[in-house]
């Protein structure tokens, strides 16, 4: 295995009760990684956990929402492969181990399968879950990694790679960034655009995190008020003509349901 040049940038916002369990679970991997903490909201919670476990903090002299904090957070990882890890989420120990093993020179993104965690219980089979594997399926083949025609049909569907899996190739992808203009489809336009450069997409079949699910989440909020779904069809119409996106837009809402609070 060659050296795995990798960091954890994990994205704090608030006193979220969840940052030391994630913190904990990023430095227990067993490929050991760098970690640092961002944050746009600097306080005495992030402060402390920071200290209790020499984590570097880095603090965002601007607060301009997701966009801003996890572009911050991207832009302070000094290593050629960066997760954006977020603080209410957990990181399963072979996560780097299993992306270093992984790893492909012309790879744009690395990303991994995911459990989804609900009041502490780790989800590993649901509706939305089977419904990402088969859409990310054809990407477990190397040969079909650097299709671009590919990678765009998979997202025309919905966003299937779930974003705190990712790995950032930061020697590829130049100037990239988050685009404010989304609150909550920004990791499915970063795909998007992403996915229009040369290169691969490595899709690692294998639950290696798992991705919290709680009422005080942004996601829930989003869903809650309606701005996702405006976010949604408006990604839709990137691929298809307005009749044919409403149409698959009534699938894709189903797929919200396991955000639901009161699964």
């Amino acid at each position: 295995m060659e050296k795995f040049d990798h960091c954890f940038a994990l994205s704090a916002y608030k006193e979220s009760p969840y940052l030391e369990d994630c913190i904990v679970s990023l430095l227990a991997q067993e490929l050991p990684s760098k970690t640092i903490i961002a944050t746009s909201t600097p306080n005495e919670h992030i402060e402390l956990a920071a200290k209790k476990f020499g984590v570097p903090l880095f603090v965002n002299p601007t607060s301009g929402g997701i966009a801003s904090d996890w572009n911050f957070a991207y832009k302070s990882a000094d290593a050629q492969y960066v997760t954006v890890a977020h603080q209410d989420d957990i990181y399963f120990m072979e996560y780097t181990k299993a992306a270093a093993l992984s790893a492909r020179e012309d790879a744009l993104i690395l990303f991994t399968d995911y459990a989804e965690l609900f009041c502490d219980t780790f989800i590993e089979n649901s509706r939305l879950l089977s419904v990402k594997r088969r859409m990310n399926a054809p990407l477990r083949f190397r040969a079909l990694q650097k299709s671009r025609f590919l990678r765009s049909r998979i997202l025309s569907l919905g966003s299937s790679v779930c974003c705190p899996s990712v790995i950032y190739n930061k020697s590829l992808l130049n100037d990239f960034s988050f685009d404010p203009a989304f609150k909550c489809d920004l990791d499915w336009d970063a795909w998007s655009r992403i996915a229009r450069q040369k290169g691969a997409f490595v899709y690692i079949p294998r639950p290696l995190m798992g991705h919290r699910i709680h009422p005080a989440s942004e996601t829930t909020r989003l869903l809650e008020s309606g701005e996702r779904f405006a976010e949604d069809l408006s990604m839709l119409r990137r691929y298809w003509p307005g009749p044919f996106a409403r149409l698959v837009m009534r699938f894709y809402r189903q797929s919200a349901k396991s955000n639901d609070k009161n699964i």
